[in-house]
């Protein structure tokens, strides 16, 4: 499954990133790597951009970045 699969209040773990080095230290910086648990926080209209909580932080992504975050709900 993936990130952008998910729902408001959804939680889920990281599984594997599928993306680049650039975009996988960027997200490496916020704290997303694979074994952490992330809540969605929002998604916009028609699920342009998603705000996740990682570790008591709020990120805020593009679609096609949380499609390349692969998850497994809890």
């Amino acid at each position: 499954m993936r990130l952008h699969e998910l729902h408001k209040d959804d939680k889920a773990l990281i599984v594997k990133i599928h993306a680049d080095k650039a975009l996988k230290d960027r997200l490496h910086s916020f704290g997303v790597m694979r074994g952490e648990e992330l809540t969605v926080k929002g998604c916009s209209l028609a699920k342009q951009t998603m705000e996740i909580e990682v570790g008591g932080t709020l990120i805020a992504l593009r679609a096609e970045e949380a499609e390349k975050i692969e998850v497994e709900q809890l």
